[in-house]
């Protein structure tokens, strides 16, 4: 269906984070752990829950937090001295001294990969100033990125606190958030890392808790968590073909097998449905020249092969646009494109509109009829400045 707007009221922000319907599918038989989720990274959907909303502990899978906010900082090839503190901190360590001077892109690695604790407080005390002071900076960071019902209280997840607390939901939507920077994406993906060991003469090698990325093909990345009152934690994420999905499962005994069958099914179930592609828009109404409407991106979402049908598309289109930028090289934004799946609006894009450019060919044409015009006014006596 094409709506023409009226000029001047056209709103067009695409917004990062696209709202969450309950239109999932059961893509896992059944989990072990008390709360778990399946979620499509691009798109944000739902694939499957299970009271992902219910809040409880975390374990170490808080360290996302704790990763995303130092690689944020810009400091990850400044050197950090190691507290007294911090290597008192208790549980899984990277086994760093009092005083030592580490990179904290390595102090990330180690965060990682091995869950050190001791890592956890040296990146809070160096990037928040204190671990409180780091706490606050994760709230702050867990409101941006719309976890409703989490709270941090230290950067390890430790159980030292009462007040330290998240959902499956709201870690899916924190990872989906890291996932969309390179560097962390990189270290979530990482088999083994060395680092420099200043009072050895060899290395630190560091080995990748998260047994997932070796025993599942298709797993990109993710944080392994345990304590006795949180129990097993994961959250992991993988890609297969176009889809990437993100897995968390919370107090859940038999996680790796919980994450392998809910990705194999949402994998099954559910393709990327390209609803729009980018390029010229036919068949629209409107003071245009025909093919000069566009999209500069496509709209793919995740659907399974039943819900193909329930997708509807809609224009708001402007009756009228400035003709003063007619022949301009830049596109104009005349109107958008949404999305609706089931009824519900899940995406829009801005509609352009490349009026009056003159292809080479054209501009070359153009050019030789001013050449002999110039010519034939010049043996007629007449200037051609006027």
């Amino acid at each position: 269906m094409v709506r023409i707007w009226k000029p001047g009221i056209i709103a067009l922000i695409v917004s990062l984070f696209i709202a969450n319907f309950p239109y999932t599918v059961d893509a896992a038989a059944s989990v072990s752990a008390k709360s778990a989720i399946l979620m499509e990274q691009k798109t944000g959907r739902v694939l499957y829950e299970k009271d992902a909303h219910k809040i409880s502990r975390i374990a170490s899978i808080t360290k996302i937090m704790t990763a995303i906010l130092a690689i944020e900082s810009g400091k990850m090839d400044e050197y950090v001295k190691v507290s007294n503190k911090a290597t008192k901190a208790e549980g899984s360590s990277i086994y760093l001294k009092a005083g030592e001077k580490i990179k904290l892109k390595d102090l990330v690695y180690g965060l990682m990969l091995r869950s050190g604790n001791d890592a956890a407080v040296a990146i809070a005390e160096y990037v928040g100033g204190s671990v409180d002071g780091f706490a606050f900076l994760m709230n702050l960071k867990a409101r941006e990125i719309g976890m409703e019902n989490t709270h941090f209280s230290n950067p390890h997840g430790l159980d030292d606190h009462e007040n330290h607390y998240s959902t499956a939901y709201d870690m899916a939507l924190l990872t989906r958030y890291a996932m969309m920077n390179k560097e962390f994406k990189k270290i979530s993906s990482t088999k083994i890392h060395r680092a420099p060991n200043p009072s050895e003469q060899w290395d630190r090698v560091w080995k990748n808790k998260n047994r997932l990325l070796t025993k599942y093909k298709y797993c990109t990345g993710g944080k392994t968590g345990y304590t006795k009152r949180a129990k097993r934690t994961l959250v992991t994420t993988a890609a297969k073909g176009d889809m990437k999905l993100i897995a968390v499962t919370l107090n859940g005994p038999d996680d790796w097998n919980d994450h392998i069958s809910m990705y194999e099914d949402g994998f099954k179930e559910f393709d990327m449905a390209e609803v729009l592609s980018k390029g010229k828009i036919e068949n629209i109404k409107g003071p245009y020249k025909k093919g000069m409407l566009f999209l500069k991106n496509s709209i793919v979402y995740p659907a399974t092969t039943e819900e193909m049908k329930l997708f509807k598309v809609e224009y708001k289109i402007a009756k009228s646009f400035n003709r003063s930028n007619e022949g301009s090289r830049e596109p104009e934004i005349v109107g958008k494109a949404i999305v609706y799946f089931d009824g519900k609006q899940i995406k829009q894009t801005p509609v352009y509109y490349q009026g009056g450019i003159k292809g080479k060919k054209e501009k070359k044409e153009k050019s030789l009829r001013d050449y002999f015009s110039q010519i034939f006014l010049f043996f007629m006596g007449v200037k051609t400045n006027g």
